[in-house]
């Protein structure tokens, strides 16, 4: 999982990208592509 402070430029490298929030914390997930696992902090 990437730690980065702006997800915008990373949801847009896969289609199935989704913007989630959970506890406060903005999370990137992706059903298909696990790889695409991000997290902003």
């Amino acid at each position: 999982m990437k730690v980065r402070n702006s997800l915008k430029s990373l949801r847009t490298r896969h289609r199935d990208n989704q913007i989630v929030r959970r506890k406060g914390r903005v999370y990137i997930i992706n059903k298909t592509q696990k790889r695409f696992k991000a997290r902003q902090g």
